[in-house]
């Protein structure tokens, strides 16, 4: 009898222990991906996250290591799409574009930045074409196509409104390649680079 007792007393304990254990898991935090990983477009995720959309003309902009000046911006619109490219001096008559996008992640996902700097690329008269060209010996192949609508600011060496007609590539390594012109212009070609929001931070006069 006395053995009987023990041993229900010994089952009864090993199940409060396993209860108060099933009970204290599930008191825990579940880590799901959407708390684990926040975007990287979104600026609250980071208290001192630089936000480059907000970039003004006349800011000195640091990318990197170099140091700019924002001299002037086009805001370009195309079907709902809109983007901001910003014109930066480097001295010397040294110029680069930054363009800084909000683009749609795989298909649930949240927008997320794209910012790219601009390097000129010269091109001896080449133009654009709908299937794959050549420039300096790399093959880019067509990705997209347009024309969007653009306002400048400040100075940019552009009429103050008009249309940009622009066609995309991309290498086989990911590398881009880009035609713009003003309509009525000439094609201009740049490679870009592409560049994490947190690489670029601001200084501005109060």
């Amino acid at each position: 009898m006395t053995t009987a007792i023990v041993i229900v007393l010994s089952l009864a304990a090993v199940v409060v222990v396993l209860f108060g254990f099933v009970a204290a898991r599930r008191k825990q935090p579940v880590r799901t991906a959407a708390t684990a990983e926040s975007s990287p477009g979104d600026p609250a995720a980071d208290p001192d996250f630089f936000d480059p959309r907000t970039i003004r003309v006349g800011d000195t902009v640091y990318v990197e290591a170099a140091r700019y000046r924002a001299v002037g911006a086009l805001h370009c619109t195309m079907q709902g799409e809109k983007w901001t490219e910003y014109l930066l001096e480097e001295g010397a008559r040294r110029y680069n574009w930054l363009s800084i996008e909000e683009r749609p992640g795989q298909e649930g996902d949240s927008l997320h930045l794209q910012v790219l700097l601009w390097t000129d690329v010269p091109t001896q008269g080449m133009v654009p074409a709908k299937h794959m060209l050549i420039v300096d010996g790399v093959e880019f192949y067509p990705i997209e196509r347009g024309t969007a609508a653009f306002r400048s600011e400040g100075t940019t060496g552009l009429p103050e409104r008009g249309l940009l007609d622009f066609a995309d590539y991309r290498a086989g390594d990911g590398r881009l390649l880009s035609f713009q012109r003003v309509q009525g212009g000439q094609w201009e070609a740049a490679y870009a680079r592409p560049l994490t929001p947190g690489s670029i931070r601001v200084d501005r006069l109060p």
